[in-house]
C-alpha cells in the first residue's frame, strides 16, 4: 500500500503497529494503569511498546530463561511483561536509579502478584551491577537505560549472562542517528559503539529488529545470543 501524501508512510507504520499490538500484544488493565500512572507522574514517555513487551516475554519462553536481569526499570512496564513470563521458581532483578520510578514499579509488581520473584534494586546501575558478580549467572539481560553507558552495560552483561543466554538492548537505532558518521552526541556515539561491538564480538551472534520509538520514529532492538563455546573470558573485555 503506497500513500501519496507526505505523512502517509508514518500513518501506515503507526496503523500497522496498532494492528500488531491489538492482535499479538493486547494490554490488560494493569499494564494500561502502569502507562497512565507514568504519564500522570510526569515520567518520560519511553516505555517499550506492547509489541516489544510481548517479544521480551516470548524470548523468555523460547529460551527457557529462569533468571533475568533488567537494566532500567522506569515505571515497570517491561518488568511486568517479563516478570509474568518467567516461571514461578525464577527471578527477575531490575535496576533503577530514580527512587520515585522504583517505588511506582514496586507498587505495580506487588499488584501483579510478582513480588515473590521480581525485585527492583535501587542505585546507579554501574554500581549495582558490581554486587551481582557473586550471584548465579543470568539467562537473559535486557538493557534499556541511559544510552551513554550502553558499552559498559554490555561489558557487564557479558560477565553476568551465561553461555547460551540472551542479551537484548532497546533503542539501538535512535531514529537513524546511528548512521551519522562522526557523531558528537554522547548517546549516539555510545549506541554506535554498542552496535559495532555486538556485531564484531566472536562470542555473540546477533541481529537488530526494526521497532518504533515513543515519538513514532524508527528505532531498533538488538537481540544477541552468547556463544556456548566462549573461547575468550568475558573479563578480558571488561573496561573500567
Amino acid at each position: 500500500m503506497v500513500m501519496q501524501d507526505g505523512h502517509g508512510e508514518r500513518d501506515v507504520q503507526d496503523a500497522l503497529l496498532d494492528y500488531i499490538n491489538a492482535r499479538y500484544a493486547p494490554e490488560d488493565s494493569l499494564l494500561r494503569d502502569v502507562l497512565e500512572t507514568a504519564r500522570a507522574e510526569g515520567l518520560p514517555s519511553i516505555q517499550v511498546s506492547p509489541a516489544l513487551g510481548k517479544l521480551l516475554a516470548l524470548l523468555i519462553h523460547i529460551s527457557g530463561a529462569r533468571r533475568v536481569l533488567e537494566i532500567g526499570t522506569l515505571a515497570g512496564y517491561s518488568t511486568l511483561w517479563m516478570g509474568r513470563a518467567i516461571p514461578q521458581a525464577g527471578s527477575l532483578i531490575s535496576l533503577e536509579v530514580e527512587p520515585r520510578h522504583a517505588n511506582i514499579a514496586r507498587r505495580f509488581i506487588a499488584q501483579a502478584g510478582l513480588d515473590d520473584r521480581v525485585e527492583v534494586r535501587l542505585g546507579p546501575a554501574l554500581e549495582t551491577l558490581q554486587l551481582l558478580t557473586d550471584e548465579l549467572q543470568f539467562d537473559m539481560a535486557f538493557i534499556d537505560a541511559d544510552k551513554e553507558n550502553y558499552p559498559r552495560y554490555l561489558d557487564w552483561a557479558l560477565r553476568l549472562v551465561r553461555p547460551g543466554g540472551l542479551i537484548v538492548a532497546d533503542n539501538v537505532l535512535r531514529g537513524g542517528d546511528v548512521l551519522e558518521a562522526g557523531a558528537t552526541d554522547a548517546s549516539t556515539k555510545a549506541t554506535q559503539t554498542y552496535n559495532d561491538r555486538v556485531a564484531a564480538d566472536p562470542r555473540l551472534e546477533a541481529i537488530v529488529l526494526f521497532t518504533r520509538n515513543g515519538t513514532g520514529g524508527v528505532d531498533g532492538v538488538s537481540v544477541a545470543r552468547v556463544s556456548d563455546d566462549v573461547s575468550v573470558a568475558a573479563e578480558q573485555y571488561y573496561r573500567e
